[in-house]
């Protein structure tokens, strides 16, 4: 009998033993890790657009996403896909993991090949540059209205490589449904994946997003050498900014203090693994942005998020000064020290805002 130490990391023993059919549509290291995740206790297919990565996942001498997800064997019975009908025929739930900015052209194609009684996942962190919805916006948008009950959201601390690697992990599942929610955190919990819910959408979905900008601004700052102590202060002021905007859209604040998005928020302010810490501290070092994007392949959400989060702070007139200066970095080439000079010499105020404590007595 293996021991505790050397157990399988999918092992499924705990939880629900039920077994479906699993669509993944996107072939990024994110869609490749809920892959090799969800094949551990279901039929799973994955659709990639890169020639290159279905062979690599499908050879068996290679069996690894080696474009994005390079280290991690998939296990025998995932396959990949460069048909997107293949993945989603007779597939009980679709997890839709593609950068924002081509959500709607996806699901606009996806959309003719769904049928009423699937469920689809979306596990995309992002808010649209050109009309500043959320992925759940944009869903409802290009979607036939019969499917709009059948819309889930994913999100989480959660870093593609570690899930892969079946480290615990937690997330939340939101669905204006709670069955359908309640639905997928049941097929997709594991005894090393967690899936809590909620019915939050707006909540989840603005942490999921909003948290990519900070933690480009913690980059910036841990690149600057500013310490252990700024860091701490842009996570936890910045918190408070993702709450006043979230909360303007209709999100309720405790949403914010979750695993969408506290538990999000510290994971990519101080985690290694972030994309979007690694472009901050690479832009504090002195790098220019465009040749930080040129040199990654999978995509760092945060830098188009900030022109999406600084249109919305003005639009809706709420104070976010540490999302403002982040977007003046990366977009306007502004000076990052004399930004934080400007945000520590801002008038004094209370450190809770009373619109927050407000909505807070809403029930949740």
């Amino acid at each position: 009998m293996m021991s505790a130490a050397h157990a399988d990391p999918h092992e499924t023993s705990s939880l629900s033993k039920e077994r479906v059919k699993v669509g993944v549509i996107g072939g990024g290291a994110w869609g490749t890790a809920l892959a090799i995740h969800a094949s551990a206790r279901h039929e799973t297919v994955v659709y990639a657009r890169e020639t290159d990565v279905v062979e690599a996942i499908n050879d068996p001498a290679v069996r690894e996403n080696t474009t994005f997800l390079k280290g991690h064997k998939v296990p025998e019975g995932l396959r990949a896909t460069g048909s997107m009908a293949e993945a989603v025929e007779h597939a009980e739930v679709i997890l839709m993991v593609v950068p924002t900015q081509f959500v709607a052209r996806t699901m606009t194609d996806l959309a003719k090949l769904l049928k009423p009684n699937q469920i689809v996942v979306s596990c995309t962190k992002g808010i649209s540059v050109d009309s500043l919805e959320t992925v759940n916006q944009i869903l409802t948008r290009v979607l036939p209205e019969a499917l709009h009950s059948r819309l889930a959201y994913l999100s989480g601390p959660s870093f593609a490589a570690e899930v892969a690697k079946g480290i615990p992990t937690a997330v939340t599942i939101a669905s204006k449904e709670d069955e359908v929610a309640a639905r997928v955190q049941d097929l997709l919990s594991t005894n090393r994946f967690r899936c809590y819910r909620t019915t939050d959408v707006q909540g989840v979905e603005l942490g999921g997003a909003l948290k990519n900008v900070l933690a480009i601004g913690c980059g910036i700052s841990d690149g600057l050498g500013f310490g252990c102590n700024g860091r701490a202060a842009l996570i936890t002021r910045g918190l408070s900014e993702m709450t006043r905007l979230a909360v303007a859209l209709g999100a309720h604040p405790l949403t914010m203090q979750g695993l969408a998005g506290m538990g999000d928020l510290v994971l990519t302010c101080t985690g290694d693994l972030s994309r979007n810490r690694t472009v901050g501290v690479r832009l504090g070092m002195g790098e220019n942005l465009k040749d930080i994007i040129d040199s990654m392949k999978a995509v760092a959400e945060g830098v188009l998020t900030s022109q999406s989060a600084h249109q919305l702070a003005k639009k809706l007139g709420v104070s976010a000064p540490i999302m403002d200066g982040i977007y003046r970095v990366i977009h306007e080439g502004a000076d990052a020290r004399n930004i934080v000079s400007e945000v520590m010499c801002r008038p004094l105020t209370a450190e809770v805002d009373p619109s927050i404590l407000q909505a807070a007595a809403r029930p949740a």
